[in-house]
């Protein structure tokens, strides 16, 4: 079972935020000493850091949930929720995270760099941090702002200098194998190579990387063979190695016609025309091998190919190989363009941008849309009318609520912000002190009856005026007797014939 995992798919959940506290400070000889209700910790987030040593995604493989510890919530006596803790995935250098849609968020290359992939939530603010001279004792919290959950599609593109491609058994594992360290598997059929493999080489002073994919055959860039999954990991190479093997024993199949197959499949996948190229005619250890080799030569070198005779058995002409890929790489080195720092950049937002914008769907909904609007209804808690005043207060200083009434928004309108969506009511004037959780400007709206008169009216349900006691005991249908406390009804139903 091969343990090599180029492309996997994460379920990602980013930590939530903690709830903020409603508390008042309660203590001997202070009544009113105050709101102290803390704040909610922060949610975890996820982070990916590349790590040099490693060189597969197989890991996530095997455990592709991966969720961050939530924030812890807030308490009395300005007690502050603990923060999730963060979560750092180390992935091979050459992952390119992307979306399930296949847009690309991040191409990873370089020791240590990393990438927050999931953004754990915001923790919801206390009363004691809410408090201000109007609300100075709030009735209420803002709850902790969900996390980040997404799918991400990590996908590794190998970060190697040269790579080696040509058509199944032409030695290109052998090859790898006695120029570097690298121990790839070696036998006598095609398709050996299942994965693959990296070695680095060392040529005087210089040092570069090779990479072996698995062979290439025609309609690779289509999906056929191995090819389509694995040339990916060419991409990022500076040197492209033909390596043709000069002795095959198939009639039909000869060097030239196996590197115009290669040539085709390189420019059907696209993206590496102008990378440069070295020819290996391989396996002339064997004679029809170098005889056939150095038939083939001068076309090759016609078509402006360097071409390199070589036996990875008796390592023949792999010096002046290894010596003429170290100058190549050198030299395209020496072409790129040198790495930018990496630099902190500040956008300041315009003077005539609001941060929100109104659109009406097709329905007739006016869908706001907003990062800070949005956050401020996912952190506002619905059932307290003291919050939802304050949600109203702040869409009005944003100007949210004028920016409506400009779109030809009215009172009884429906409005949508996040995945909320409730009736439009234009702001209700000022917000008056009053009793906490409550806004008296919403009690129009607000139609459910106080705790008090939901008991009065359970009493009036089961105690009946004297009166209507004697009209019933009048008719015959009721016999009183009654207490000081309550009055018991007996009806004509409970009597018996005893």
């Amino acid at each position: 079972m091969t343990t090599f995992v180029d492309r996997v798919v994460l379920h990602l959940q980013a930590g939530d935020g903690g709830h903020g506290c409603v508390s008042v400070r309660r203590e001997k000889f202070k009544p009113l000493g105050g709101p102290d209700g803390g704040n909610g910790g922060h949610g975890g987030g996820v982070t990916l850091v590349v790590d040099p040593q490693l060189h597969t995604l197989l890991d996530f493989h095997f455990h592709p949930h991966i969720k961050a510890s939530n924030g812890g919530g807030g308490a009395g006596a300005n007690r502050d929720g603990a923060n999730g803790k963060d979560l750092v995935l180390k992935v091979p250098d050459g992952t390119v995270v992307q979306t399930a849609d296949g847009e690309v968020l991040a191409d990873l290359i370089g020791a240590g760099t990393t990438y927050e992939v999931a953004r754990g939530g915001r923790g919801g603010r206390g009363n004691a941090s809410l408090a201000n001279t109007r609300r100075k004792v709030p009735g209420f919290a803002e709850l902790g702002e969900p996390g980040d959950q997404l799918d991400a599609v990590l996908e590794l593109k190998s970060v190697a200098d040269v790579g080696l491609v040509g058509f199944p058994s032409a030695g290109k594992s052998s090859l790898i194998s006695v120029i570097s360290a690298a121990k790839p598997k070696i036998a006598d059929y095609p398709f050996t190579t299942l994965v693959p493999n990296l070695g680095v080489v060392q040529a005087g002073d210089q040092t570069f990387t090779v990479a072996d994919v698995p062979g290439l055959i025609p309609g690779a860039a289509t999906g056929k063979g191995l090819g389509m999954q694995f040339l990916r990991h060419i991409e990022r190479t500076s040197v492209l190695v033909h390596v043709l093997d000069a002795a095959t024993p198939e009639i039909e199949r000869d060097p030239l016609a196996d590197l115009d197959a290669i040539e085709a499949e390189l420019a059907a996948y696209g993206g590496l025309e102008e990378r440069p190229r070295l020819v290996v005619l391989n396996k002339i250890d064997i004679p029809d091998g170098r005889d056939l080799a150095e038939m083939v030569r001068p076309d090759l070198e016609a078509r402006g190919y360097r071409v390199f005779e070589v036996s990875a058995i008796t390592r023949e002409g792999l010096k002046e190989l290894v010596f003429a890929l170290a100058e190549t790489v050198a030299q395209h080195r020496l072409e790129k363009p040198a790495p930018e720092p990496s630099r902190v950049v500040v956008r300041p937002r315009a003077v005539d941008e609001a941060g929100f914008t109104i659109e009406q769907d097709d329905e007739g909904v006016f869908v706001v849309r907003g990062t800070k609007v949005e956050r401020w209804v996912r952190q506002t808690n619905f059932d307290n009318d003291e919050a939802v005043g304050f949600l109203a207060d702040r869409l009005d200083r944003l100007g949210v609520e004028e920016a409506l009434g400009k779109k030809g928004a009215k009172a009884g309108d429906p409005v949508r912000i996040g995945e909320r969506e409730f009736d439009w009511q234009p702001n209700a004037g000022e917000y008056v002190s009053g009793p906490r959780g409550s806004d008296s400007r919403l009690e129009e709206e607000n139609q459910r009856p106080s705790a008090a008169d939901r008991l009065a009216a359970r009493k009036s349900r089961r105690v009946r005026s004297d009166d209507e006691l004697l009209h019933m005991a009048a008719d015959g249908t009721v016999t009183t007797v009654s207490n000081a406390h309550r009055p018991v009804l007996v009806t004509d139903e409970d009597d018996t014939d005893e």
